[in-house]
């Protein structure tokens, strides 16, 4: 258990850092922050050249890899950090020096058990990219095809085990002091950044994930998931199919290369809401760098370490929260957000009506390349407060993965509208889902289950009522008064009405 004084000094450590970088300058002047941060806060920056603008995505870069992780998590939630911040944190993009082949080696033999050879009949020795967790080499197996090989480096478990226990105890910190922090749920952030943080590390699971992504993929041709080469799969070695195809990122390499970047960016869309909204299984780390243009046009995906999952009635709720936004019915909104529990029942909701209407109605006039679900999300984060909305975890991959499809599918066609292309798919789910037909085979496939548990309902009511013996029933008893004696009175009476019982019943049966 790490102790008070430990936990101190790193926080001064990374307040430091993030001082030099002007990323607390955000934290000392909103005055929603608890007067201990603040104070904090400037005295980590004491004496340090602060740059006139922020560098938030820098600054977590120089804390390190957990750092980094946080960082992307914290982007998601701009009501936490500030619009600036969360803006400047989407670019954190995991780039770290590689390390050394022999290190990479060493990691692979140790974790297989056997000697590379045995595994690979090549490997590159430089890698293809390098992140906070892990790097990733090119190389081809011993029976011939060309794969991917995704290593852990060494210590990292380690390294984010120590981060995030101070994490936690600053959260808990930053929590007691109640109010607006208390609303926030730093704590519940923390825990939830641990366990997407907790399956990056587990590349087994990582490995699992895509596999259960391919499948429920199947219906989105556009959409493809690399293949596992599960033999070659470790808790610290992931191996998969390689892709040669061109990084979303590269506009001008896809339109050299013939690519219709007007189908890219809508086949993206669509591939994110089958996944949210019809599986409720999504990729949540859809940047530029992990989604690449292969030459027979569809969208192929990388880097399975955060996925997102959402249950049937959140997706539901969800569907009608885009549509409603979509379709300027702010009532059906707000109804929403109270059927859910996200907003107390003691507010009114034609007030929150009202709120919703001033987010979404000047964004309905703008032109297209203008309207913006980040935005949208933005001007939702800002009414949170006045109507006591507490953080909803399920929610905030969706929330930060939506920002990326939409900035990814915009960096492909600047004129596409989310909104436009979400409609159709949305509006023919609801349909599906909440629509006469759905309403009565929901119903016939409730009905049939209630069925089907009578028999176990019947069978747990007579071991709990059972059938009566032989003996017959009792006759009834006369009600006595019962006298309460204490002391050796008690233990008297007792003894007397014993030795009664004893005699009649000899009596009875001699």
């Amino acid at each position: 258990m790490t102790s008070t004084p430990v936990h101190l000094w790193r926080l001064l450590k990374w307040g430091r850092i993030l001082a030099r970088h002007g990323a607390l300058r955000g934290i000392e002047r909103d005055p929603n922050t608890p007067r201990p941060v603040r104070r904090v806060a400037r005295l980590a920056r004491f004496g340090a050249r602060v740059p006139a603008a922020p560098r938030y995505a820098d600054a977590f870069q120089a804390i390190g890899p957990a750092a980094i992780k946080l960082g992307q998590t914290l982007a998601t939630r701009p009501d936490l950090v500030g619009d600036e911040a969360a803006q400047d944190l989407l670019r954190l993009q995991d780039q770290l020096p590689p390390l050394p082949f022999a290190v990479i080696r060493q990691r692979i033999e140790a974790s297989h058990g056997r000697p590379l050879e045995t595994l690979f009949a090549s490997i590159e020795e430089v890698p293809v990219g390098a992140a906070s967790i892990a790097q990733v080499h090119r190389a081809v197996t011993t029976d011939g095809r060309t794969v991917a090989v995704k290593v852990l480096r060494p210590g990292i478990e380690a390294e984010f085990a120590r981060a995030i226990e101070t994490y936690e105890w600053a959260a808990a910190q930053v929590e007691g002091m109640g109010s607006e922090a208390a609303r926030l749920r730093p704590r519940l952030v923390i825990e939830t950044f641990k366990r997407w943080t907790a399956r990056e590390l587990d590349l087994r699971r990582e490995a699992a994930s895509a596999s259960e992504l391919a499948d429920g993929m199947q219906a989105e041709p556009n959409y493809f998931i690399p293949a596992i080469d599960w033999p070659r799969t470790t808790g610290k070695v992931l191996t998969l199919e390689w892709i040669d195809g061109i990084k979303l990122s590269k506009r001008d390499a896809i339109i050299a290369a013939g690519h219709d970047t007007t189908k890219l960016a809508s086949n993206l869309v669509h591939a994110f809401l089958r996944q949210a909204i019809s599986d409720g299984f999504f990729h949540a780390d859809m940047h530029q760098g992990n989604l690449f243009a292969l030459p027979d046009g569809r969208i192929a995906a990388i880097d399975f370490g955060i996925m997102g999952r959402i249950d049937r009635r959140a997706r539901v709720w969800l569907a009608e929260i885009l549509y409603g936004l979509i379709t300027g019915n702010y009532k059906r909104v707000a109804e929403i957000h109270f059927e859910a529990g996200y907003v107390p029942p003691h507010h009114n909701v034609a007030e929150f009506a009202t709120a919703l209407r001033a987010v979404g109605e000047p964004m309905r006039g703008l032109p297209v390349k203008e309207m913006s679900i980040g935005s949208m999300l933005d001007g939702l984060f800002s009414i949170t407060r006045d109507f006591d909305m507490q953080t909803q975890p399920h929610l905030l991959l969706l929330q930060k993965t939506m920002v990326m499809v939409e900035g990814v599918a915009r960096g492909l066609d600047p004129d596409i509208n989310l909104w436009d292309v979400s409609a159709p798919f949305v509006r023919e789910w609801i349909r599906t889902e909440l629509g006469p037909e759905a309403a009565i085979a929901d119903r016939l496939v409730e009905d049939f289950r209630t069925l089907a548990r009578l028999p176990q309902l019947i069978r747990n009511i007579e071991a709990r009522y059972p059938t009566a013996g032989g003996a017959p029933p009792a006759p009834p008893l006369r009600e006595i008064e019962v006298v309460r004696v204490g002391g050796g009175w008690r233990y008297f009476a007792v003894a007397i009405v014993t030795a009664a019982v004893s005699i009649g019943a000899t009596l009875l049966f001699s």
